[in-house]
């Protein structure tokens, strides 16, 4: 019987680290907590974790007029939670705000917001409407 070769010889990518596993986790779960608690205050999710080649946005919402890209940022205490969002994050999410609304003509017109959620263990989220700006 003929040996079969396997087609590409590149090596398997590496497993992740079980500590960038449980911090994939936890930053699914404080996501759905964050969105789960703007619904509760009246936004609808638009989009949760949208990537583009610039950056990602972890929930695009919108309530009423304003269309709003939140960064969720989950930590062990809200304090530490709200001192996480750096300015190269910041940018991240801008340019990946700009390209949402390349890709989402119809959102053009829109107010548009950049707000934080912080989560904490033990403690209902903390929405932060207009974190930042673009000019920041």
């Amino acid at each position: 019987m003929a040996r079969r070769t396997p087609r590409n010889d590149a090596p398997a990518p590496p497993a992740p680290q079980p500590e960038r596993q449980v911090a994939f986790r936890l930053g699914l779960s404080a996501e759905s907590r964050a969105a789960a608690y703007l619904i509760a205050k009246g936004y609808r999710i638009l989009a949760r974790r949208w990537r583009s080649p610039v950056g990602e946005v972890d929930i695009v919402a919108r309530r009423r007029s304003v269309l709003v890209f939140v960064e969720v940022k989950a930590r062990v205490t809200l304090d530490e939670a709200a001192e996480s969002v750096l300015p190269r994050q910041r940018q991240r999410i801008i340019a990946a705000a700009e390209a949402w609304l390349a890709s989402h003509p119809d959102d053009v017109n829109s107010d548009i917001r950049f707000d934080a959620v912080l989560v904490a263990p033990g403690k209902i989220p903390r929405h932060i409407a207009g974190a930042f700006d673009a000019c920041s």
